[in-house]
């Protein structure tokens, strides 16, 4: 009775526009139950949002399960599909592994926990209400059902019931808006969020993008963080700029109210970043400067200087744009292996021995995320988890078409694996 969604290679992902310029979902992976009350600059949309105590607010990183029946929704309206229900049936492997959440027990009970609060998480707000003065109440989903074999204790499929509030949004295709596929690598609560404002906001507005104030950017976020605290976390966003799609820019950071411009970098292609100028090429003086003396008593017969070219600032090559090269190129860099395709290959190991040290802040406790690195630590104790990274990274390097989309739960498989392994070669096996 149970299908599989789409396959999302083949459609684009879709997120509903209301909620994502808006403060619907807690930006914080702790229990959040201070409810959130937005009122809009104009005073003309409102939104509180209202947590269980039990189940706390839905976050951020729940709205990816939204996403994914959001997509699934408009690609059957797309096919034709007039029979559309706001209940969806699913196998929640096919779910966990579309929003890279991976398919361990873990993840299982992370995907329950989450429909608990999108159940119980109450919005009330004003948007798209017959007038400004009514409101609508609704919970994100209304209900759910997880069927599960008693003697097996597998999952047979889940049947998810969305709300009328939702469901009717995404039903209008004006209402929805396509994103990147990368949004599911986004680590941090408030980079998910600001990419989908951004996503929202600068979508349609070309290379002129949009431009706000940290004060209104706070304010829409609905985040806990104080002002100044939320400041210096959109100043390392802007800083990384590493959001999928999104070019981010501060204008104005030494000043006491500085502003934030999102462009899609779609309208930024064959430009420098952010609109940069071209640094001046040194001067044939400047660079004789330069060079380095030497104690040779007799100097070397000068050679003519050749002329420098200069160069447009449309010749200089957007960083960004070496990436496909780069992988490329590094596809063809690989060991000379019977069996390369294997992370546990010994020329791995043998490559990350004469590899250097890795730079301070680049250990496995610094780069993984803290669950994994404790549940790593709880289930393959004994093993140098820094001399194994190197081993790994030794493996990603030479193949860059494995490049992961979630680091760390690569790792802990790939941890776990060499564990089943060897461990009997550890002391007190």
């Amino acid at each position: 009775m149970f299908f599989t969604l789409p396959d999302f290679s083949d459609i684009s992902l879709r997120d509903y526009q209301e909620t994502m310029q808006r403060p619907f979902f807690s930006l914080a992976k702790k229990k959040r139950i201070k409810p959130i009350d937005y009122l809009s600059p104009d005073k003309t949309v409102h939104v509180h949002v209202s947590a269980n105590p039990e189940y706390g607010m839905a976050t951020i990183w729940d709205a990816d399960i939204m996403i994914y029946l959001a997509s699934h929704l408009n690609e059957l309206r797309e096919r034709g599909d007039n029979d559309l229900s706001p209940t969806i049936r699913l196998q929640p492997g096919d779910l966990l592994r579309r929003i890279c959440w991976g398919v361990s027990g873990r993840a299982y009970e992370r995907l329950i926990a989450a429909l608990d609060r999108l159940q119980a998480t109450t919005i009330k707000t004003n948007i798209r209400a017959n007038s400004k003065t009514r409101e609508t109440t609704f919970s994100w989903i209304d209900s759910y059902t997880h069927l599960v074999d008693e003697k097996t204790q597998r999952s047979l499929g889940m049947e998810i019931t969305l709300s009328k509030w939702f469901f009717e949004g995404v039903m209008d295709k004006r209402n929805v808006l396509a994103i990147s596929p990368l949004y599911f690598e986004i680590t941090s609560g408030l980079g998910k969020w600001l990419y989908r404002a951004s996503r929202k906001h600068a979508g349609g507005n070309g290379a002129e993008g949009f431009t706000i104030g940290f004060e209104t950017l706070h304010q829409k976020s609905g985040s806990e963080s104080s002002l100044p605290s939320f400041k210096n976390k959109i100043l390392e966003l802007a800083r990384a700029n590493n959001l999928p799609e999104i070019d981010l820019e501060v204008i104005g950071a030494e000043t006491p109210r500085p502003k934030l411009k999102m462009v899609m970098r779609k309208y930024l292609e064959g430009r420098p970043p952010n609109d940069a100028k071209a640094p001046p090429l040194p001067s044939p003086q400047r660079a004789a400067a330069s060079l380095p003396r030497t104690s040779s008593a007799a100097p070397s017969p000068a050679k003519p200087t050749p002329p420098i070219a200069t160069a447009s600032a449309e010749e200089f090559v957007d960083p960004r744009l070496t990436r496909g090269l780069l992988t490329r190129t590094a596809a063809s860099l690989k060991f000379e292996d019977t069996n390369p395709a294997d992370p546990h290959a010994q020329v791995y190991a043998e490559a990350a021995r004469q590899a250097p040290q890795p730079p301070r802040g680049s250990r496995a406790q610094d780069i993984l995320d803290r669950e994994i690195y404790q549940a790593i630590r709880e289930e393959c104790p004994g093993w140098d988890l820094d001399v194994l990274m190197k081993t790994f990274d030794q493996f990603l390097g030479a193949n860059p078409t494995e490049l992961p989309r979630n680091y760390s739960k690569r790792f802990y498989g790939f941890v776990k694996k060499h564990h089943e392994r060897n461990k009997y070669q550890l002391p007190g096996f």
